[in-house]
């Protein structure tokens, strides 16, 4: 039997759990498949991964294909470091104006529709383009960002002192809310899992295990971290102190409270119920 195919977001955040696998450090074989968000879901929808973490939204509007890891995500509470709406002028006046949306995103892309209508109270026209900043500027008022573009992104024009605005999506749906953000969720398919269920178990106890390896060698995944990205070491020790990988009790209200705002804003079809493997299904 081939190795499970788990997917890994090409970003920071996914680092500490994956770099267990990466290094050759769990006993459970994989093969990685790395990607952007929307890229990692495409591919699990039409069955080409068995596991990955996959952006909130879609469970959403997927629920039938997969179950969710329990006690596993990525989210913030709070401030998250990595999307950023970047606006030229406040965002209270970006009414009638347009906003650029990365093609790389798809829950951070429904956060920022559910918090200008429900929160700021402004209309836009959106605009989706690949995730270059210039370009994105250079077509609408404001841009959204996500992930290593939004953090590099960010410390570049935070030195550079350039005047645009820059707005951490999990702050202010912290303040809107006072709960945590949950921007993807690890799923497993169901098919999958109900065909090969010891092999999800061991997958499961490997995931929790990679992510106790990337706390106890911090050191080495600050350092991987920094040879890829370039960004200062000490600038990455803080944005991983805002990254969480938890889905307990918080979390998931979090999340409930998003998908009722994105079925109020309509953009999804219908309420969401969780599945989680090992919680009477899977």
């Amino acid at each position: 039997m081939r190795p499970m195919r788990l997917g890994q977001v090409d970003y920071l955040n996914c680092l500490p759990i994956c770099y267990a696998f990466e290094q050759g450090l769990s006993d459970v074989p994989v093969e990685l498949v790395k990607g952007p968000p929307t890229r990692l879901n495409e591919l699990f929808l039409r069955g080409g991964l068995e596991m990955t973490p996959l952006s909130s939204i879609e469970f959403a509007r997927h629920p039938q294909h997969c179950l969710i890891v329990p006690d596993l995500s990525i989210s913030a509470d709070g401030r998250v470091g990595s999307i950023f709406l970047f606006s030229k002028v406040p965002v209270t006046e970006l009414d009638g104006r347009k906003v650029c949306l990365p093609d790389t995103s798809a829950t951070s892309v429904v956060l920022l529709k559910i918090l200008f209508q429900h929160y700021y109270h402004v209309d836009v026209a959106w605009e989706t383009t690949p995730p270059d900043l210039e370009l994105m500027l250079a077509r609408a008022d404001a841009a959204l960002l996500i992930g290593d573009d939004a953090l590099a992104a960010h410390r570049r024009l935070t030195r550079a002192g350039t005047g645009l605005a820059a707005v951490d999506l999990g702050e202010v749906w912290k303040t809107f809310t006072g709960l945590p953000m949950v921007f993807a969720v690890w799923v497993v398919r169901r098919d999958y899992a109900a065909a090969h269920p010891e092999e999800v178990a061991a997958l499961v106890a490997a995931l929790y295990r990679a992510r106790e390896i990337g706390r106890e060698q911090q050191a080495a995944v600050l350092e991987l971290a920094r040879r890829r990205t370039g960004l200062p070491r000490d600038f990455i020790e803080e944005y991983f102190t805002l990254i969480r990988h938890d889905f307990d009790a918080g979390y998931r209200q979090g999340l409930m409270t998003f998908y009722d705002y994105a079925y109020k804003t309509g953009l999804i079809e219908e309420r969401v119920r969780l599945a989680v493997w090992g919680e009477g299904v899977g």
